[in-house]
């Protein structure tokens, strides 16, 4: 089972070079390398004069500039919606638990709505903060005598979930010819994508991920859930700060890249049926295959209908429907290791 961090980080690479390389311009591989040379060497001689990077490849813009900053935005977003995924799992102890089960998705709904209607610029914003204000409210509703019982929690995040949605709509309706913005938002798309996306996202999904890489043992120990207090774990302390990450993560990445399903489902069972349920190994190869999982599908996104670009969350959702059933049925009959 050691053998999965070269192949994770092999797949990872190999996804980052294919979704930079391909796509509607014909580009080579080496345009591809000089431009990234190019493009750091620039970055660089602001802080060293003595470094030039000499002359502007012929594809530069299109590279740095486009490419660059969509992949990696995309391979981040999938970091954070996986390692959200696997800590949901955690939490709830159910492997069919997914980052958006508390609120965050619906609320991101109404954010994304309003800002189509009256805020354009900032859409990412209103999303972001009515993401936030959305997993407040259900917290404070599940919240019982200062404790957080798992099963308050998900039926409160279903009952808002639900809510939600039902604004979203009347938002969306009510915006006429205007919908089309909202619609390509929620179903996720990273057109548009730039360098200070890529920024933000990095910051917040390393804070994120190393948090549940060094928390480790408090996730396998909440998947034991009251059990664990007798083993020394203040359960209800940890899942107020497991509820604060996932939220985090999953807030930041909605309000990038719009609403984009499975990779938080997906990825962390995927991960639990080849390498076991200990968080030691699963989060990492998760959080690897999760941003691998998301630049393969924002790359068929933008060339399998090529000129016309879909929405990723359609091609998640194709891609991750029936691999999830495959992997049940494979699970189901013993065919795969647990």
């Amino acid at each position: 089972m050691k053998k999965w961090p070269p192949a994770l980080i092999a797949l990872s690479l190999l996804s980052l070079f294919l979704g930079v390389y391909i796509g509607s311009v014909h580009v080579s591989a080496a345009d591809v390398s000089s431009s990234i040379v190019y493009g750091i060497k620039s970055a660089l001689s602001g802080l060293f004069p003595s470094i030039t990077p000499g002359r502007q490849p012929m594809y530069f813009i299109i590279i740095w500039e486009l490419r660059l900053p969509r992949v990696l935005l995309a391979y981040l977003v999938g970091v954070a919606l996986a390692s959200a995924g696997v800590a949901s799992q955690a939490l709830f102890k159910n492997p069919l638990a997914d980052p958006y089960i508390i609120g965050i998705s619906a609320g991101a709904g109404i954010g994304g709505a309003l800002g189509a209607i009256y805020w354009p610029e900032h859409m990412g914003l209103l999303a972001l903060v009515f993401s936030l204000i959305s997993v407040f409210a259900v917290y404070n509703v599940a919240k019982v005598d200062g404790k957080i019982p798992v099963d308050t929690l998900l039926l409160a995040g279903i009952a808002y979930g639900f809510l939600a949605s039902a604004v979203t709509w009347y938002l969306i309706i009510s915006q006429g010819e205007k919908a089309h913005v909202t619609w390509m938002w929620l179903m996720g798309t990273f057109n548009g994508s730039g360098w200070g996306d890529v920024g933000e996202m990095f910051v917040v999904t390393l804070l994120g991920l190393v948090f549940l890489l060094l928390k480790w043992r408090e996730l396998n120990l909440l998947l034991l859930g009251e059990e664990s207090i007798a083993l020394g774990l203040d359960l209800h302390l940890y899942r107020k700060l497991v509820i604060g990450v996932i939220a985090l993560l999953t807030a930041f990445a909605v309000a990038t890249a719009g609403i984009i399903g499975f990779i938080g489902l997906v990825s962390p069972h995927i991960m639990r049926l080849i390498l076991g349920p200990n968080h030691r190994d699963l989060t990492p190869a998760t959080a690897l295959f999760g941003g691998s999982l998301l630049v393969i599908a924002d790359l068929l996104a933008r060339t399998v209908a090529s000129p016309t670009e879909l929405p990723v969350g359609i091609i998640t959702a194709m891609m991750g429907a029936p691999l999830f059933m495959y992997l049940l049925i494979k699970h189901k009959r013993g065919e795969l290791m647990t």
